[in-house]
C-alpha cells in the first residue's frame, strides 16, 4: 500500500493466518441472483479446499459467504470497516478459540460506525493483503468498480 499503509493495526485472533495464501472476496451491495448462487457455490468450494478467505464480509452476499465458511474448518480473516468489535458475535467465538479466525482493523478506537470512506479504506487494505482477488459482482460506476479498475488490483483478480 506504500504511503497509504495503515499507521496502526488492531487484531483479535490468530495472526499466523496472515502467512497463508489468501483469497480476497468482494461483492457490491446490489447483486443479480445468478451471481449470488455462484458466490455461494464458490464459498462452499473454498470451505472444502481449506482456502483462507479475507473480506470485510459486509455486503449481503459477503455475509452469507461468511456463514458458509464458518461451517467449515478453514481459516478466515475478517476486516471490519470500523474498530474491532467490543463483543464477538457468538458464531465467531468457536472459530476464534480454534485458532482459525483473525479479525483485523486498520481503524483507531472510536471508529464505530461504518462509513463509505472507511469501507473504501478497508477494501483497499483487504485487496493489498490478499494473494488473489475474487469479485462476485461489481456494480458499474460504484465503489467496488473503482477498486476493481486499479491496475494493482486487476493483476491479482481471478
Amino acid at each position: 500500500m506504500g504511503a497509504d499503509s495503515p499507521q496502526t493495526l488492531a487484531s483479535l485472533g490468530n495472526l499466523d493466518l496472515l502467512a497463508l495464501p489468501k483469497t480476497g472476496l468482494f461483492c457490491s451491495v446490489r447483486c443479480p441472483g445468478s451471481a449470488i448462487l455462484t458466490a455461494y457455490d464458490q464459498a462452499a468450494k473454498w470451505r472444502e479446499a481449506g482456502r483462507c478467505v479475507i473480506s470485510g464480509f459486509h455486503s449481503p452476499v459477503e455475509k452469507e459467504c461468511l456463514h458458509i465458511l464458518l461451517r467449515g474448518s478453514q481459516p478466515i480473516i475478517i476486516c471490519p470497516a470500523r474498530t474491532l468489535p467490543q463483543r464477538v458475535p457468538p458464531e465467531w467465538q468457536q472459530p476464534l478459540a480454534d485458532g482459525r479466525l483473525l479479525i483485523l482493523s486498520v481503524f483507531r478506537a472510536g471508529e464505530k460506525r461504518i462509513t463509505t470512506e472507511l469501507a473504501i479504506r478497508r477494501n483497499e487494505f483487504v485487496a493489498a493483503l490478499a494473494d488473489e482477488l475474487w469479485f462476485v459482482y461489481v456494480t458499474p460506476g460504484g465503489q467496488m468498480d473503482s477498486l476493481a479498475q486499479r491496475p494493482w488490483v486487476k493483476a491479482r483478480t481471478t
